[in-house]
């Protein structure tokens, strides 16, 4: 009879996981705590809590369930701390003859596993079904068209699952709402709180542990608010489902000053982890809109999230690694700021966007986009950088899921193959939708000057400088007939103002090369 070794990874909470169907009576079920995986990036203190929780609770309800279950914990004097050689370590004290596993979410461990399928000791790489598309469907579609569009991919996601589809047509007779989805936040509209979970003791060891083996990483753990089990995830949702998705859609674009969450959901880490299955969770959104208990652009918007996006990017990522992660078509090698680390700028936005990121792990997709992204893209910020410190700073960073994010929709490093268009953008859309700008030291109707708002002659000096590789895009046309409309003096008052910003922009040494207290210290002994 086999006896396999199956190892489950922290972002496969799932019982209903493929690699834990059909198991012989001997089986062994894996989970590993390695240093490996928190620290090939300075993991956020949080993020790196809120997986080994989640993998502790699950550990205990596996054996529950009557598995035979090893854990690794993080100090146990044994470890190997790299993961393949952790789960190699266990099949050998256990007598196991192979080592079952789902695809995991990174390609640096898809590739270590793979080379390990014809080894003394086979690996056996299982697909991860928990998804609406697997990587060889989305490869079919994608060989079918010239540019893979979200837009198409999403509109095939909804007819083949019927989600919001009536009689073959798409709900309220469209497929996006997203025009309905930009106000700024009214005045006097506070969100609701989110849920305070409770931390019992496994939660409780786990942060002190964290504490403990990462004091250096970027990111506090006071304000740890994660759901670590499935039944903590289903509070959540159900948290949005009623207090926040009536007014998601509206307000899904707004910045606030104040309120890290607005009205978004939260729940991309515990789908991520596997608490939540998309499934559930869109087909609970579904039932709020025919109920008349949310409107539909709210409903659309979430579902087109999941559903469209996070589908998308995954397909993406899987057909188009490792190359993918080398993009670079800006030629962007400006090093990370260093504020990005400390938030020690005079751009309030910038600033409250890093200090919401410090203390909750967290930042909605506009702060992401417009805020650290649109910095990072108009100051050329390399790829590698930008994408190594989303990674690490977010509870919710998945490779497979922020590097097509990151490299491609913010940084356009894929030369357009994710959007057609980058996402720059002057101060004016950062004061058109948020209230960052009143309690800011610049002036987002100056491009020069003293008291003149940085992003906006950032952004005519980024179109000056890449105007060979952007000029040509039809969608880009009216801004660079804007620019061309300008005086010689403006635009060289403008560049010149730009060029003496950067000049002065610090930037932080690569993780691993010394980054200060606010980032990581690579002198510091990470495990004792």
């Amino acid at each position: 009879m086999p006896r396999p070794l199956v190892l489950l990874l922290g972002d496969q909470l799932s019982h209903d996981m493929a690699s834990l169907r059909d198991l012989p009576d001997n089986t062994v079920v894996a989970l590993c705590e390695v240093a490996a995986e928190g620290t090939y990036v300075p993991h956020h203190p949080q993020k790196i809590a809120l997986i080994l929780s989640a993998m502790r609770h699950f550990a205990a309800e596996l054996r529950d369930r009557g598995h035979r279950v090893h854990y690794s914990a993080l100090d146990d004097p044994d470890n190997a701390q790299a993961l393949v050689d952790e789960a190699e370590r266990l099949a050998g004290l256990y007598a196991c003859d192979e080592v079952r596993v789902v695809r995991p979410g990174e390609w640096r461990l898809w590739q270590a596993m793979r080379e390990r399928e014809d080894a003394d000791l086979p690996w056996r790489l299982i697909e991860d079904d928990r998804f609406f598309t697997a990587p060889e469907a989305f490869a079919a579609w994608a060989r079918k068209r010239k540019a893979p569009r979200m837009a198409h991919f999403y509109r095939m996601m909804r007819q083949r699952t019927g989600l919001l589809m009536e009689d073959g047509q798409p709900a309220g007779g469209r497929w996006n709402f997203d025009h309905d989805n930009r106000e700024p936040l009214s005045t006097g509209t506070r969100p609701p709180p989110p849920p305070r979970h409770g931390r019992d003791e496994t939660t409780k060891a786990v942060l002190a542990l964290v504490a403990e083996h990462f004091p250096a990483h970027f990111g506090t753990l006071e304000n740890f608010h994660w759901p670590v089990t499935r039944r903590q995830a289903l509070g959540d949702l159900r948290h949005f489902l009623e207090r926040l998705l009536p007014d998601f859609g509206r307000f899904q674009d707004a910045i606030s000053d104040a309120e890290p969450f607005l009205f978004h959901s939260r729940l991309s880490a515990a789908l991520n982890l596997g608490l939540l299955s998309p499934r559930e969770v869109c087909e609970a959104v579904e039932a709020r809109y025919y109920r008349g208990e949310a409107p539909l652009n709210a409903v659309e918007g979430f579902i087109r999230q999941v559903l469209g996006w996070r589908e998308y990017v995954r397909g993406l990522y899987w057909t188009r690694m490792p190359a993918y992660k080398r993009r670079n078509a800006l030629g962007a090698s400006r090093g990370l700021p260093a504020a990005f680390w400390s938030g020690d700028t005079d751009l309030r936005c910038l600033r409250r966007a890093i200090e919401m990121t410090r203390d909750q792990a967290y930042a909605h997709h506009i702060q992401r986009l417009m805020v650290t992204g649109n910095f990072a893209l108009l100051c050329d910020v390399a790829p590698e950088a930008l994408c190594d410190w989303y990674l690490a700073v977010y509870a919710d960073a998945c490779e497979w899921v922020e590097l097509p994010n990151t490299l491609g929709m913010v940084l356009h490093a894929d030369g357009g193959l994710m959007g057609s268009k980058p996402y720059c953008a002057s101060g004016k859309y950062i004061d058109r939708m948020s209230d960052h700008c009143r309690h800011c030291r610049f002036d987002p109707k100056q491009a020069t000057g003293p008291d003149a708002c940085p992003f906006n002659s950032l952004y005519w000096a980024f179109l000056e400088r890449h105007a060979d590789a952007l000029s040509g895009n039809p969608r880009m046309s009216l801004i660079y007939a804007s620019l061309r409309r300008m005086s010689d003096d403006k635009r060289a008052a403008m560049r010149e103002q730009a060029e003496a910003f950067l000049a002065r922009l610090d930037t932080a040494p690569a993780y691993g090369q010394g980054v200060h207290r606010a980032g990581y210290d690579a002198t510091q002994e990470l495990i004792p």
